[in-house]
Order: structure tokens, then C-alpha cells, then sequence
């Protein structure tokens, strides 16, 4: 939990609001963060989509993105990121799509794809978003809880490539 800490810390230390759209953590990387002390200065709202219809009417995820790419691609990670953020008042999006068992005969088990999106400058102009897929093993709830950490974790890196920009 000490590097969570220092997530936290790095996102008050630039003013930083996170919304997450979560789908196989299922709202684990909010869980996670609203476990530090003051959280609610850090988080505004997280979305749990884990149904393709939730995606589409709670994100904005679009149905030719849905047709054209695997549920668990960093495609369906980026608008589900994007989407969040344009629903919330954060300056951050995170979020997860993956798999955590052979349920899909195209997508390894443990495969999981996220998106940071950050509304550079507060609103208006399209976010930036960045993202990329990871492999975790393990069984089902290690999987979700170290891709929820890892997504948080991450949230530094991308900032400091946004600023590079």
C-alpha cells in the first residue's frame, strides 16, 4: 500500500482528480485509492462497465469499436477512458478491460488492457490519453488486484510523458 501512498501524494502534489471505468476490476482501482487517508480529494467517481451495453451507455464506448475489436483491447480501454472523463469533473481517467481465465479462446488468461486520459489544462480541447496491455498471472482475485494497483501506479509515469508533450 506504501506505493499507493505515494500515488496519492504525486496526484495532490499536481492537483490531480481521478475517475476510473472499470471493467474486470470492477471498481477495485477506486477501491483501492479511496483506501488512502483523504481520498475523496483525489477520486470523483468511478464506472463499473462490465457488460458490453454498459460500456456503450455509461462511457460512450461505440459499437463499431465493440465490432471491430476484441472486448479486451486497448481500443475499447481508451474510449472507456475517454468517455469517463468526459462524465466527470477529474482531469484524470484510468481504466482496465481484461480477462482473468480462458473464457475467451483469443485473449491469454490474466490479459489486461488500460488508458490514462488527461484533460490537460482543465475542459475543452481532446484529452490525451495513453495506453497499453499487460499480462498478470495468477488466480482471479491477484490478477484484478494487481492490475488495480498497476493502473494507479502508472498514473505518475503518463503524467510526467504528458508533460514532455
Amino acid at each position: 500500500m506504501a506505493s499507493i501512498e505515494k500515488v496519492a501524494d504525486f496526484m495532490r502534489s499536481e492537483s490531480l482528480m481521478l475517475v476510473t471505468a472499470e471493467s474486470c476490476t470492477a471498481g477495485l482501482i477506486a477501491a483501492t485509492l479511496a483506501d488512502i487517508p483523504g481520498a475523496g480529494e483525489l477520486l470523483d467517481c468511478a464506472f463499473v462497465v462490465y457488460s458490453p451495453d454498459a460500456k456503450k451507455n455509461c462511457v460512450a464506448v461505440k459499437q463499431e469499436t465493440l465490432d471491430e475489436f476484441n472486448l479486451t483491447s486497448e481500443e475499447i480501454a481508451r474510449e472507456m477512458a475517454e468517455g469517463a472523463l468526459g462524465k466527470s469533473r477529474a482531469n484524470v481517467a484510468v481504466s482496465n478491460t481484461g480477462v482473468t481465465d480462458n473464457t475467451d479462446d483469443a485473449v491469454p488468461a490474466g490479459t489486461q488492457c488500460f488508458a490514462w486520459a488527461f484533460q490537460p489544462n482543465g475542459a475543452g480541447g481532446p484529452p490525451v490519453v495513453f495506453s497499453e496491455t499487460c499480462r498478470f498471472s495468477g488466480d482471479r482475485t491477484s490478477i484484478r488486484q494487481a492490475s488495480a494497483e498497476y493502473a494507479l501506479e502508472r498514473i505518475p509515469h503518463y503524467f510526467s510523458q504528458l508533460r514532455k508533450q
